[in-house]
């Protein structure tokens, strides 16, 4: 009994041996294979990091005119045909808490960078520190926020507002000359948008001196055609004594051109028309004889704006201010350049 207890004994011994062996093997093997898939998720994750796309963020004013839908159209065909990017694209209507909302959104999604065309100058400090704090760039187009802030963002890019005004004020003194008695409606864009602020300025700083240069009326249009019109059809029933409307777009310039040809004048003749943008639709007016010049403000910033996310990424140091190139059009340089205008 005692000599099979021991053999019984024994062979469970070596079973339990066999059993260790084969388990340490498979724990050991496991290990190996363990190992090796680290490896390959570590080499599969570096070369998404390379193939990753560069996520931008736009959130966009709205479509209150032609130039807005350029300038949207421009940022979704840039980014949109370069498979290193990817866009998300946000329409705030016009309204700065939609603005705000879609900024918010772009931070929690962890965007690359975001690009904003600010609806108006003041109340971005909050939202922006927020972006500056997550570590992604803000890229200014367009239109700009209140100095005092140019830390809450890499570069603005667009024009001279104040320079536009400037220009416009220009062609009409030599149209009219210095020493004429012009009585002025100004249409002023959006309250409190830099665009609307700077053009009126410049225009303004351009007449002062000129003491038969007179704006007897100036009202927002909101830099909508519909407003444009409302607001000099108003005007117009109490005084038809005016020689120019000053718009700060080409919209609100059109607007006013309905209204005038309702009241009985003649746009581009009884009443000379200035409007800002370059849009094609006044090109065409020019042509038409019924608006007399246009400010370019180019609106096209997609290439712009994707060329200083890609130098930002590369550690470049960025101007603060991108620029623009425009000019101003009237008379044979407007008709000649119609054809080729692209918005």
């Amino acid at each position: 009994m005692k000599r099979k207890s021991v053999l019984v004994t024994l062979l469970m011994l070596v079973m339990v041996a066999a059993v260790f062996t084969a388990c340490s093997k498979n724990n050991s093997g496991e290990t190996a294979n363990t190992g090796n898939k680290t490896s390959t998720s570590e080499t599969a994750n570096g070369a998404g990091d390379k193939d990753k796309k560069i996520v931008v963020g736009f959130a966009q004013i709205g479509a209150e005119s032609g130039w807005r839908d350029a300038e949207t159209g421009s940022i979704k065909e840039t980014f949109g045909n370069d498979p290193k990017f990817e866009l998300k694209f946000s329409d705030a209507q016009q309204k700065q808490e939609n603005q705000i909302k879609a900024i918010r959104s772009f931070i929690a999604q962890k965007v690359d960078a975001i690009g904003l065309a600010p609806v108006v100058e003041s109340g971005w400090e909050t939202v922006l520190k927020e972006a500056k704090d997550a570590g992604i760039p803000v890229f200014l187009l367009d239109r700009g926020i209140t100095p005092g802030n140019e830390d809450l963002y890499v570069s603005f890019i667009g024009s001279d507002f104040v320079l536009e005004g400037q220009n416009a004020a220009k062609w009409m003194v030599d149209e009219f000359g210095a020493d004429a008695q012009v009585n002025i409606v100004q249409l002023e864009g959006t309250v409190g948008a830099s665009a609307a602020n700077d053009r009126k300025k410049g225009f303004e700083e351009e007449i002062a001196g000129k003491a038969g240069y007179k704006i007897v009326y100036s009202q927002t249009g909101d830099f909508t055609r519909a407003k444009g019109k409302e607001v000099m059809e108003a005007y117009l029933k109490k005084d038809k004594n005016i020689q120019v409307v000053y718009a700060h777009n080409d919209d609100m310039a059109l607007g006013a051109i309905q209204a005038i040809e309702e009241a009985g004048l003649k746009p581009g003749t009884d009443v000379k028309i200035i409007g800002v943008d370059g849009i094609k639709a006044a090109f065409e007016a020019i042509a038409a004889g019924k608006l007399n010049v246009t400010v370019e403000c180019n609106p096209l910033l997609g290439p712009q704006l994707k060329q200083a996310v890609l130098d930002y990424k590369e550690g470049k140091e960025l101007p603060k201010w991108i620029k623009s190139e425009e000019d101003v059009y009237f008379g044979q340089k407007a008709i000649d350049a119609l054809p080729n205008r692209k918005y």
